[in-house]
């Protein structure tokens, strides 16, 4: 249970550190492939635009440069594709300076345009909201601080564009034109991108807060196992001494001549013995005798062994069993799983006492095991809190447990487990990966 509670406490640590890294948020990398097809827009509308004003409007740009920028803004686009489709970790610096290239792109083709006096100068505003969702503080300061720099520049250093016109007379025309066609763009985009980057951002806290959810509900198990182990340990002594006093009393002579009182002390040693097995199954899964923490065996007879001996010490009226599988593979079993598929067929019986099922079987390498019953069923609230501790209609303190345990060992093998009603009664599906149990 000690190397248990150190595992738990190594996997949350690397956690805490992958999210303090940004290493396993998916958030980020979306985020960088809606840049990469807002830049391709931005290719789109330049090209667009460039033929629009040299051949519909009549207006004299440079066109060698403004195409090799264009050139150069594709290329990285390309290399940016390439690299991010490969690669799904995207930190703060590899935003922003995706963001600053953005920005030199579009302050070249605003200085070879127009400078300031060109209404598309305004898509400033589009880096700079951008940089505020997704950048950290400093890094959206400084975009900040460039673009304005490069404004300042363009007021400085550029040729104004009514000097590019043919008649300086449309420009008031064109420059309103022009700035409509700014805001549509800036809004529509704005609208479109800070919608799906916020999506992003909500579906990370909702990831964090599973995480952080499940670290508290194993943290509970590890107290949990903590306490069952405690109290496995203190239970052997006194077990152990009416063990001696059941089988002194079996050789005393008032009890040797009474066959009703020798039949009693063997039932109660009997239940004694099976409250060993359960005290020793305790401390198997508390990992404190590795020796016989787990055996390898065949999935065939792991389950029929397991089945008979949950037959022989339940009161079980009708028990169906179906045998799915394909074939026999060597597998190695913990009792930790072993509890687990107790824990589900103990509470099916509970909700059906005339009738229990089980059906097992593979679906690809994954094994699936269906327990089902023809009880009254998982209420609505009961199904949408499943697997959650202390949700159960038995209605005693400390119940509803079984199931939360039963999910957190499945799930810590990496598979799963669904429960839904059926016409008459409900049905609990495990969904192991065959890896986590098959023998190498």
């Amino acid at each position: 249970m000690a190397n248990h509670t150190e595992k738990t406490a190594d996997w949350g640590g690397m956690r805490s550190l992958s999210i303090a890294t940004g290493a396993s948020d998916p958030a980020g990398h979306k985020n960088m492939l809606y840049l990469i097809r807002l830049r391709w827009i931005a290719v789109l509308g330049q090209i667009t635009t460039i033929s629009v004003v040299t051949l519909g409007l009549g207006i004299h740009l440079p066109m060698p440069q403004m195409l090799s920028v264009l050139a150069c803004l594709i290329a990285f686009n390309i290399g940016s594709h390439l690299r991010w489709q490969e690669n799904p970790i995207v930190t703060n610096n590899e935003m922003f300076l995706a963001l600053l290239v953005d920005v030199a792109t579009l302050t070249a083709q605003l200085h070879f345009s127009g400078g300031t006096t060109n209404p598309f100068a305004f898509l400033y505003l589009l880096q700079v909201i951008l940089s505020a969702v997704l950048l950290d503080a400093w890094a959206t300061w400084t975009i900040v601080v460039i673009t304005g720099a490069c404004l300042a520049g363009l007021a400085l250093f550029s040729r104004p564009l009514p000097l590019l016109l043919e008649n300086q007379d449309d420009f008031a025309r064109l420059y309103v034109i022009g700035t409509l066609i700014c805001f549509l763009l800036n809004a529509g985009l704005l609208v479109i991108l800070i919608k799906h980057i916020t999506g992003n951002l909500r579906e990370r806290d909702a990831r964090l807060a599973n995480m952080r959810q499940r670290a508290a509900e194993e943290e509970h198990i590890v107290r949990m196992g903590l306490l069952a182990s405690g109290a496995a340990h203190e239970l052997g002594t006194p077990m152990a001494t009416m063990s001696v006093l059941l089988g002194d009393w079996l050789r005393m002579p008032e009890f040797t001549g009474n066959a009703v009182l020798q039949e009693e002390i063997s039932e109660m040693q009997t239940q004694l013995q099976r409250c060993k097995t359960i005290v020793t199954g305790i401390l198997l899964s508390a990992g404190e005798l590795r020796g016989e923490s787990s055996a390898k065996t065949m999935l065939r007879g792991f389950l029929g062994e397991m089945l008979v001996e949950w037959r022989n010490n339940r009161p079980v009226v009708a028990f169906s069993y179906e045998d799915q599988l394909p074939n026999d593979i060597p597998v190695v079993f913990e009792s930790a799983l072993k509890q687990t598929i107790f824990n589900l067929l103990d509470n099916a019986l509970e909700a059906s006492p005339l009738w229990v099922g089980l059906v097992t079987s593979t679906e690809g390498d994954v094994l699936k095991l269906a327990v089902s019953d023809r009880g009254p069923g998982f209420a609505p609230a009961m199904l949408a809190q499943f697997g959650k501790p202390y949700q159960s209609s038995k209605g005693r303190p400390g119940s509803g447990l079984g199931l939360f345990l039963v999910v957190n060992v499945i799930r810590t093998l990496g598979g799963t487990v669904e429960a839904r009603n059926l016409e008459q009664g409900a049905v609990v599906e495990i969904r192991l990966p065959l890896s986590a149990i098959v023998v190498e």
